[in-house]
This record gives C-alpha cells, structure tokens and sequence, in this order.
C-alpha cells in the first residue's frame, strides 16, 4: 500500500488536470469555480484509498471515479446552497450569489452528469457494480435533501428521523465512496459490505459534527458564518436534541423549559449574533455541546467496529482508521 500522503497528492494532481469545455461560459465557468475552491476531497481519498488496500496499479481507471465522486458532491453543494440562502462556501461566494439561481442549477446539473461519465472510467469488469452503487447513492442523497426541505416545516422532528435523513443525505455518499474504490478493486462483497458500514456511520458522525461546528466552530477555519444554523431554525441534532431534553425536564419537574427554547427560536434572523448567542447559551444550559461530542464518538466507534467485522487485514484497517480519526478530529 502507499503512504496516504502519496494518495492524497495523487487525487490533488489528477484534480488539477481536470479540463471543462470553454463554452458556454455561463455553463462552466461556474463549474470551474466551485471545483478550484478546494475543499478536503474526503470522498474521493476514501475511494482511492479503499481501491489501495487491494490493488498498487493506479491509474484513470480508478483516479476518474473517485474524482466523480468529489465532483457530484460539489454539484450537491451548489443546490444545496440554493435551497438553503447561503451565502458562503469555503470562504468565498456561493456560486447562486456569484452568478444566479438559473446559472447555478444548470451549471450544477452539469456537474451531475459528468460524475456519471467519470464513473464510466472504471475497468469494464466492475463497471456494472460501480454504476449500480453510484446510482443508488446518488438517489438516495435527492430523497435526503428532500426530507431535510420537510424538516424545515416542522418542529416535532425526532432523532431517528434526522439520523434517517442525514444517512441518505451525507452518509450515503461517503458510505460509497469507502465501498467503491473496493468494488472497482474486485474485493469481495463481504469487505466492500464492511467499507459501505464504515462510511456510513462514519458519514452519520462527520454530519452531527458539522452540526456541532456550525454552531461552536470558529468561523475562519471553518469557512462560513457560524450560527447560521441557528439563525435559520434549522433542524439539526443539536436543536432537535435540545427539544428532546426541553420536554424532558419539562416533564419530570414541571419546568418551562420548552416554552423558554421556543421564544429564542421565535427570536428574528435580524436578531443576529444577540439570538446565535442567546441560543448557544440555551445549548449548553442543557450540556448539548457535550451530549453532540459523545454521539461522534459512538457513531465513530460503530464505524471502526464495521472494519473490524469486514474480514480486513489489520494494515488495512489502520489504513482507513486514520481517515475516520482525521475526521472527527476536525475544527472545520
């Protein structure tokens, strides 16, 4: 196996060589964009370094799918940022507020395609699996995005429900991209079945510590605006846990509790910084911050225990351990 610093910089070479047509320029220009932001390119490390622990022969046939991976997840991004009124990513404008919504979506659309034909790279032998697995993913994360739209009408979200949502909507992605670099590899089902779980609770982790950071995290390493979460009401577990432990104590001493987090909600977005405040005190009256660290840790844990019971070898387990530790380790 290679060091996964000779990995990293190879899908950071094959990134840099990637070519966008000139034309439309309203098309691509965007594209580009959003791809020379940068980002940590987790999705396509995970796949190059799970086709690693099999096969030594790196070359298009594996660097063009795991790159489609990063580039369907950007596509993801510039929706995503639509629907949520973003105004930035990664410290710079989102590509709606550079350009508008119509350039966005189209230029994004794009970006979906071509991860399709960047998948088509994969040797012919596993081209069905890799495909079909790709798929899938990419389904399941539109009926992700979509129940996350219908948490924003509702205030009676239950835990389960947000880890259901945050599993098709982030965890499913990273779940194929632990699982793909394997399946393209020829590794049997029973490992690839073991890398899919790893990404998967390893996917659920990385979420509720976005959820964390978005809210305790430090604007400059993180790359936006803290406490938008917050500012928008948006169902995260930090919130929908906050709700759940309200009721609680609501319930065993008579409290107000409930009443008191739904006055801070009620406060307006142009409250600004007095509400992110105000909320994240209400958070930590309640230990939340604390509570969100520990449900990382489990999910963590779950993730490491799926490598465990792949059938991996113990070289390869470290290999994909050090991943997941780089990941709920993380400031941004």
């Amino acid at each position: 196996m290679l060091k996964l610093e000779q990995l990293y910089s190879l899908i950071d070479q094959e990134a840099s060589r990637l070519k966008w047509p000139e034309e439309p320029k309203l098309l691509y220009d965007p594209l580009r964009y959003m791809m020379d932001m940068g980002g940590k390119r987790l999705r396509p490390r995970l796949c190059l370094t799970s086709y690693n622990l099999f096969k030594d022969d790196i070359g298009e046939h594996i660097l063009s799918p795991a790159l489609a991976l990063e580039v369907f997840h950007n596509f993801t991004l510039i929706h995503d940022d639509i629907m949520d009124n973003a105004d930035i990513r990664r410290g710079v404008p989102t590509v709606y507020r550079k350009w508008n919504d119509n350039i966005a979506i189209l230029s994004g659309d794009t970006m979906c395609l071509w991860a399709f034909k960047m998948i088509g790279k994969a040797p012919k032998q596993t081209l069905d699996k890799a495909l079909n697995l790709f798929t899938k993913t990419t389904i399941e994360v539109c009926e992700g995005q979509q129940m996350d739209m219908d948490f924003e009408t509702r205030n009676d979200v239950s835990l389960d429900e947000y880890i259901k949502m945050i599993g098709l909507k982030t965890s499913v992605l990273l779940a194929c991209s632990s699982a793909m670099g394997a399946v393209i590899a020829g590794a049997p089902d029973k490992i690839c079945e073991g890398l899919y779980s790893f990404g998967y609770k390893l996917g659920i982790a990385f979420q509720i510590q976005d959820d964390w950071l978005d809210s305790f995290g430090d604007e400059k390493t993180f790359g936006k605006k803290i406490g938008g979460d917050i500012l928008n009401n948006k169902q995260t577990w930090l919130l929908i846990k906050c709700r759940e432990m309200a009721q609680e104590k609501d319930r065993q001493n008579g409290s107000q509790t409930s009443s008191r987090l739904k006055e801070l909600l009620a406060m307006a977005e142009t409250s600004g910084e007095e509400k992110i405040k105000a909320v994240k005190e209400f958070y930590c009256s309640l230990e939340i911050d604390r509570l969100a660290e520990e449900a990382v840790n489990a999910y963590y844990t779950e993730a490491m225990q799926s490598l465990k019971n792949s059938g991996l070898k113990e070289d390869q387990i470290r290999q994909m351990e050090t991943i997941a530790t780089s990941l709920v380790k993380r400031n941004r």
